[in-house]
């Protein structure tokens, strides 16, 4: 996936927001998500990173719902 693909998108996974975003492996994604570096919602068991609020914290645009 790529960034731009990323900001197409409502939520992406904890790992895939922490490698495009940040640069991280999955382990320290989990941990950024933990201490509330990287924003998440829980869906049942699963947590999620919204991508609207963590464009707008790295300054992005999000596409959501825009022909690419």
């Amino acid at each position: 996936m790529t960034v731009d693909e990323a900001l197409s998108r409502p939520t992406i996974s904890v790992p895939e927001a922490g490698k495009l975003f940040f640069g991280l492996a999955r382990n320290a994604a989990y941990d950024a998500a933990k201490r509330g570096d990287i924003p998440t919602i829980k869906i049942g068991g699963k947590i999620m990173v919204p991508v609207v609020p963590l464009a707008e914290k790295l300054g992005l645009r999000a596409n959501i719902g825009r022909a690419a």
